[in-house]
C-alpha cells in the first residue's frame, strides 16, 4: 500500500505499520529492537549530502559546505589554512576562520586527523567520542577543573598514543587535575601518580594494592600491574607458530571507503591479526566487507557487503561468527547461567530432587521468567524498575524477595544445602565443585573459569558485566560447543578494557579455539596480541585518505623486516635489554 494510505481492510501495510510503531514506541528497548530490522540507505535526492541544492550552491574556494565536511580533519585543516582572506572578506570571516583552524588543530592534536567532519556520532568508538570531548576542553583553556577519562586510548594506535598523552599533559600544565582509568602500559608509565586496585577481580578485588609513582608500583610484590610493568610477569610469545596450510579466504578488489582496490588473503586455521594506524581501513575490510560477504553467502543475510570485486575460499568454512563486546543481554533477566545454557540443566537438577517430586514441582517452577516459583512482586527480576520521565530508568531491589527472585516455597528446595537462589549468587569458581557431578554443567563452568571468569556470579545481571567480560562469556560458550573445526571468528579490538593479565587469559582462549582447527581474525593494536599472531596484515601507511593500502603481510618474523615494525615486535625481555624498563621514543 502507498505509505500512509489504508487499504480496504484498514491496514497500513507492513512498512507503514512498522514506521508508525517506531514513531509511537514509548519503550527504548522496543525502539532498539525495531531498529535492528532496519538498514540505512543513501538519500537519492541529496546523495548523502543532507542539504538542498540552494544551500549547496553557496561555495568557498569552489567548495560547498558538504564538500568541506566530507574531508578528514587533517586535510580540512590544511585547506582551512590555505584559505586567504583580505579586505572586506577578512573583516566578515576572519574571526570565524581563526576559530575553525583552532578547533581543527585540537582534533588533530588528540589523534583524530583521520575522521571526516560529517561522520555520524553513532559510528564513533567510545575512545573517539572521549577524544572529541577532550579536544573541546583543551580549547576552553579552563583552570582548576577535575577531568575524568575512562580508557581514552581505546582504538588508538601506539603511534598516536603519544599525541593523546601530550594533550592530557597540556591540560595538567594549565592547572587542572586529570584522572584517567586505563590499562595501557605507556599511559601508566607517563602518569605522575598511580592507584592500583585489586588484588583480583569481583569479590577478590576492591582494595588499594599499591599507590605512588609508576616506579614505586613496580616494587610492590602484591601488585599484578607492577609485576607486568617490571617484567617479573609477562605474556609469553608462542614457541612455535602454526604454519600456512594452503587453504585461505581471499578478498579481491576491496575498495570501500578509503581502501585502495586491495587484495587480501586470510590463511585458514591460523590466528590472523589485522593491524594499522587508526583510520587505515581495518574495520571496513573485516566488518563491512569480509563479515558481510560471508554472512550473505553462508546465511543469506540481506546486509549489503562493502564494495569489492569478489571473495573466494568460502567453501572452506561452514560458519562465521562475530564476537564483539556488546552485552549478552539487555535486561536484568539475562545472566551468564542463561546465556551459556547451564541454567536449563540446573533447573532440571532441582526438579529431580525428592522435595520437588513430593510437591510436584517441574523445571518451570525454578524459572524466574514464568509464574509459579518466581516472586510475583518483581516478576522474577529481583529488582523493580522505576520509569523516570526524560531520564534513564532506575532499578531498586525488590522489597518482597530481597533480590532473590523466587518465593519462599521454591527456596525451600535445596541441593547440598544450597537453594537455587544461593547457587545463582555463587561465583562460578564456587559453583563448580557443587555441580561437578553433572557433566554438561561441569564442562561449561570449567570453561568460564579457564577464560578468567571464575569470580563472576552465575546469576549476575548481564547489564552489570563489562564489555571484556561479555566477550569472554561468548568465547566460553563457543569453546563449550561441539567443534567442526571450520568456523571463522571475527573480533574487533577484544583487548579493550582488559588488564595485562586478562589479555593473557584471552590469548589462551584464542589459541585453544585455533588449535581446534578454527580460524580467527582480530583487529588489534595491542602489541602482545600482535606478537602472538601466526599471520599479520598491516594496513596503512596513514589513516583516512592516506591509508587503505597493504603495508606488509606475513608472519611476525617476515613483517618485522619492515622498518616501522622492527622495534614494535621485540619481546619484553629484548626491549628491557635494549632500552631498560622505559619504552624507547621510537616505540611510540
Amino acid at each position: 500500500e502507498p505509505e500512509g494510505k489504508r487499504g480496504k481492510t484498514g491496514f497500513l501495510g507492513i512498512f507503514g505499520y512498522l514506521k508508525s510503531a517506531l514513531n509511537e514506541a514509548s519503550s527504548e528497548n522496543y525502539r532498539d529492537w525495531l531498529m535492528e530490522h532496519m538498514s540505512a540507505t543513501e538519500c537519492p535526492a541529496c546523495h548523502g549530502k543532507r542539504l538542498r541544492p540552494e544551500s549547496l550552491a553557496v561555495q568557498v574556494e569552489r567548495m560547498s559546505i558538504a564538500d568541506f565536511t566530507a574531508m578528514p580533519v587533517s586535510r580540512a585543516l590544511e585547506k582551512a589554512r590555505s584559505i586567504k582572506l583580505a579586505g572586506r572578506e577578512l573583516q566578515i570571516a576572519g574571526r570565524i576562520m581563526h576559530e575553525i583552524v583552532e578547533r581543527l588543530q585540537f582534533l588533530n592534536a588528540v589523534g583524530l586527523g583521520y575522521i571526516s567532519l560529517d561522520r555520524s556520532a553513532a559510528t564513533l568508538s567510545g575512545g573517539e567520542g572521549q577524544r572529541i570531548r577532550l579536544a573541546t576542553q583543551i580549547g576552553s583553556k579552563l583552570r582548576g577543573v577535575l577531568y575524568v577519562l575512562d580508557e581514552p586510548s581505546i582504538g588508538l594506535h601506539h603511534r598516536d598514543n603519544g599525541r593523546l598523552l601530550n594533550a592530557l599533559e597540556e591540560l595538567r600544565n594549565l592547572g587542572n587535575t586529570v584522572l584517567v582509568v586505563e590499562h595501557d602500559e605507556e599511559t601508566i608509565r607517563r602518569a605522575d601518580y598511580v592507584i592500583d586496585l585489586g588484588p583480583g577481580a569481583g569479590r577478590h578485588g576492591g582494595e588499594v594494592v599499591a599507590h605512588g609513582t609508576p616506579e614505586k608500583i613496580t616494587q610492590v610484590e602484591q601488585s599484578l600491574t607492577g609485576a607486568y610493568l617490571s617484567g617479573r610477569t609477562r605474556i609469553e610469545m608462542p614457541s612455535q607458530r602454526r604454519r600456512v596450510n594452503g587453504n585461505a579466504i581471499t578478498v579481491l578488489g576491496a575498495r570501500e571507503n578509503n581502501l585502495k582496490n586491495v587484495d587480501v588473503t586470510f590463511p585458514l586455521g591460523l590466528l590472523n591479526v589485522v593491524t594499522g594506524v587508526s583510520g587505515s581501513g581495518k574495520s571496513t575490510l573485516v566488518n563491512d566487507i569480509l563479515y558481510r560477504a560471508l554472512a550473505k553467502s553462508l546465511y543469506r543475510s540481506r546486509e549489503q557487503a562493502g564494495e569489492h570485486k569478489t571473495i573466494s575460499g568460502v567453501e572452506n568454512i561452514d560458519k562465521v561468527i562475530r564476537i564483539d563486546q556488546s552485552p549478552i543481554g539487555r535486561t536484568p533477566r539475562s545472566n551468564p547461567a542463561t546465556y551459556t545454557g547451564v541454567f536449563t540443566h540446573i533447573r532440571d537438577l532441582y526438579a529431580m530432587l525428592p522435595e520437588s517430586r513430593e510437591r510436584g514441582y517441574k523445571p518451570g517452577r525454578f524459572s524466574f521468567n514464568v509464574s509459579g516459583g518466581r516472586c510475583e512482586g518483581c516478576q522474577g527480576e529481583g529488582q523493580r524498575r522505576i520509569e523516570m520521565n526524560f531520564l534513564p530508568d532506575v532499578y531498586v531491589v525488590c522489597e518482597i524477595c530481597g533480590g532473590r527472585r523466587y518465593n519462599q516455597e521454591t527456596l525451600a528446595v535445596k541441593y547440598k544445602g544450597y537453594s537455587i537462589a544461593d547457587l545463582l549468587e555463587s561465583p562460578v569458581s564456587e559453583a563448580l565443585p557443587i555441580l561437578e557431578n553433572i557433566p554438561q554443567v561441569k564442562q561449561k563452568l570449567q570453561t568460564l573459569v579457564d577464560v578468567g571468569l571464575g569470580y563472576v556470579h552465575l546469576g549476575q545481571s548481564a547489564v552489570t558485566l563489562s564489555g571484556g567480560e561479555a566477550q569472554r562469556i561468548k568465547l566460553a560458550r563457543e569453546l563449550s560447543k561441539r567443534q567442526t573445526g571450520r568456523t571463522l571468528y571475527l573480533l574487533d579490538e577484544p583487548t579493550t578494557g582488559l588488564h595485562f593479565d586478562d589479555v593473557r587469559k584471552l590469548l589462551d582462549v584464542l589459541h585453544r579455539l585455533t588449535n581446534l582447527g578454527n580460524t580467527i581474525v582480530i583487529i588489534e593494536h595491542n602489541l602482545d596480541v600482535i606478537r602472538n599472531a601466526d599471520w599479520i596484515i598491516d594496513l596503512g601507511p596513514e589513516g583516512g585518505e592516506d591509508g587503505g593500502r597493504i603495508v606488509a603481510q606475513g608472519t611476525p618474523e617476515q613483517v618485522t623486516q619492515g622498518k616501522r615494525w622492527r622495534v614494535i615486535l621485540l619481546g619484553t625481555e629484548e626491549r628491557r635489554q635494549l632500552f631498560g624498563h622505559r619504552r624507547p621514543a621510537s616505540f611510540v
